[in-house]
C-alpha cells in the first residue's frame, strides 16, 4: 500500500535528501514538492479531490508564506489532509503554534526514512501524533506549563502577514456581509478598486469565493465580525 504525500521545503539540499529517503521507503508516493507556502497552496488548488496528498510534510521557515500560516490556511480548506512538521528546531513557541495551526506531528529533519514512514502510518491509520523524542519532551513541558495557573500560555491566530492594512479593512466589511459597492462608498474609492482588492485577497488566501474568505476569517478568528 502506497501513501500519497507532498513536501513543502525551501532548501534544495533538504528537498533532495527527503526524496532519497522516499526511495528507501518505497511506500510513499510523492504527489508534489513546493518551495514555499504559497506554492504549496497553489499546488493543492490545482488537484482533484482524489489526487490530493494524504499527508504533507511541512517546513516551518519558508519565504513568502511560512509553514505555520500554510498549515492554518490549508487545514481550513482541506481538513482531511494531515500535516507533519519537518524542522531542525525544537523551539517552544513554534511547537505550540504548529499544533494550534493543525499539525498532526512534529519530526526533526535528520530522522531516517523508517521514521518518516512510521509517522505517516501513525497519523493515517491510528490517528496518532508522531513526534521525535526531543520534540515530545518539549511538548510535555509545554503541556505542564499550560496547565499551571502560574504560567498560562496564550496564543492568537493572526491574519496572514501578506494581507495589507487596506485589505484587512475590506476583509472586515466582507465578513460583515457588505458588497463591493457598499465597501467602496464607505472607503470613498471606486467599486473597481474594491474588486481589485478582493481579487488580491482571494489570491493571497488561495480561495475562490467570498464564502471561503468569510469561513477562514471566522474559523481562525482573524477579525471581529
Amino acid at each position: 500500500m502506497e501513501f500519497r504525500i507532498a513536501l513543502a521545503e525551501d532548501n534544495a539540499v533538504n528537498r533532495n535528501t527527503f526524496m532519497q529517503k522516499l526511495k528507501v521507503s518505497g511506500r510513499m508516493e510523492l504527489v508534489f514538492v513546493a518551495r514555499n507556502g504559497n506554492e504549496c497552496l497553489e499546488q493543492l488548488k490545482g488537484l482533484s479531490h482524489t489526487g490530493l496528498p494524504e499527508v504533507i510534510f511541512m517546513d516551518l521557515e519558508m519565504p513568502e508564506l511560512d509553514g505555520i500560516e500554510t498549515i492554518r490556511i490549508a487545514k481550513s480548506l482541506y481538513p482531511h489532509i494531515q500535516f507533519i512538521v519537518l524542522t531542525v528546531f525544537d523551539d517552544d513557541a513554534k511547537i505550540f503554534e504548529a499544533i494550534r495551526a493543525g499539525a498532526s506531528g512534529y519530526i526533526l529533519k535528520h530522522e531516517p526514512a523508517a521514521v518518516l514512514e512510521a509517522a505517516v502510518v501513525e497519523v493515517l491509520q491510528t490517528g496518532g501524533a508522531p513526534m521525535s523524542p526531543a520534540i515530545a519532551r518539549k511538548a510535555l513541558q509545554l503541556l505542564s506549563r499550560a496547565t499551571s495557573p502560574a504560567q498560562e500560555i496564550t496564543t492568537t491566530q493572526e491574519i496572514p502577514v501578506n494581507i495589507t492594512e487596506r485589505e484587512q479593512q475590506i476583509l472586515q466589511h466582507m465578513v460583515s456581509g457588505w458588497d463591493a459597492k457598499r465597501i467602496a462608498v464607505e472607503l470613498q474609492v471606486s467599486v473597481l478598486t474594491i474588486r481589485k482588492h478582493i481579487a488580491n485577497i482571494y489570491d493571497k488566501l488561495h480561495v475562490n469565493s467570498r464564502a471561503q474568505v468569510i469561513s477562514l476569517a471566522h474559523k481562525n478568528k482573524w477579525l471581529k465580525g
